[in-house]
């Protein structure tokens, strides 16, 4: 088993559906990290998962060269909850759905992106540069 500093750390973002907000900050997320040379992964899930993406979410992050075109929403699990390194709640509230235990830091600020989408995606990109100076620090 690795040790701690050699596991690559998970951040799991969640929002009501996972359909845009939760998809936009783990979309943006990933690249920055990869940008930046800091091991981490991300993953978007939503409490109550829509069918579908936003299309105009899907279609913003292609035009920014992110395909998310394939990917589903789906339903936030206590399992993720346990063992994300970190859970960013984006207006919902994950840790109903698992024991006490998981820290969850809340940007219930971030506009609704079906109402503002370029107002939510800033608004997730301001916050995303302290998260992975986290991240990059080793900071738990």
């Amino acid at each position: 088993m690795a040790a701690p500093s050699e596991r690559s750390r998970h951040v799991l973002f969640v929002c009501p559906h996972g359909a845009a907000k939760s998809v936009i900050a783990a979309a943006y997320f990933q690249r920055l990290a990869a940008q930046r040379g800091v091991r981490v992964s991300a993953s978007a899930a939503g409490t109550d998962p829509d069918p579908e993406i936003s299309p105009r979410v899907a279609a913003a992050l292609l035009a920014d060269g992110m395909d998310v075109r394939g990917q589903r929403p789906r339903r936030v699990t206590a399992e993720e909850l346990a063992t994300a390194w970190r859970v960013v709640s984006l207006g919902c509230n994950p840790t109903e759905l698992a024991a006490p235990g998981p820290v969850v830091e809340r940007w219930d600020d971030v506009p609704s992106a079906n109402a503002d989408l370029a107002s939510a995606r800033e608004a997730i990109l301001a916050r995303l540069t302290a998260l992975l100076d986290a991240c990059d620090g080793g900071l738990a």
